[in-house]
């Protein structure tokens, strides 16, 4: 089992959307780049601890390969958008790929290289190696299943 750790935008609908593809065993939602090792999503919507809402994936890649959750990625979102996932606005909204191992970083790097030209060279996504991640609430966690949004 491998785990990944992607911000795009809200991570609602990135948890909704990779929770039952196949090879995907668990998704969670929490905050990853900032300065605190635990934080709150109150502190995150601030915009000043760095954090970006992020969805963390545990996968089994016998099934689903690194490359292939990537490329979901890209089509989960504007990767064009700087600070934000319309309509919501700042950093913890940003573009971001936080990988665990030099092949993921690798991996990462070759798919941006691979779909900015698709993007018109504007791709806006960040990548950075995985620091202080932090499970949000429960009360985040399988928001949409819960809410049936």
């Amino acid at each position: 089992m491998q785990k990944c750790t992607l911000a795009l935008g809200c991570f609602w609908k990135p948890e909704e959307n990779f929770k039952n593809k196949p090879g995907i065993i668990k998704t969670e939602v929490g905050y990853a780049g900032g300065q605190k090792s635990i934080v709150t999503y109150d502190e995150v919507c601030t915009g000043n601890t760095g954090h970006a809402e992020v969805v963390r994936l545990s996968y089994d890649e016998k099934i689903i390969s690194f490359k292939k959750i990537l490329d979901l990625f890209f089509d989960m979102h504007d990767p064009t958008q700087k600070d934000m996932q319309y309509p919501d606005v700042g950093t913890q909204y940003r573009s971001e790929i936080f990988y665990e191992t030099d092949e993921q970083k690798n991996e990462a790097e070759a798919a941006v290289i691979e779909k900015n030209p698709i993007y018109d060279g504007k791709i806006q996504t960040n990548i950075s190696k995985i620091k202080n991640y932090c499970k949000a609430e429960e009360y985040h966690q399988r928001y949409i299943e819960k809410k049936r949004i």
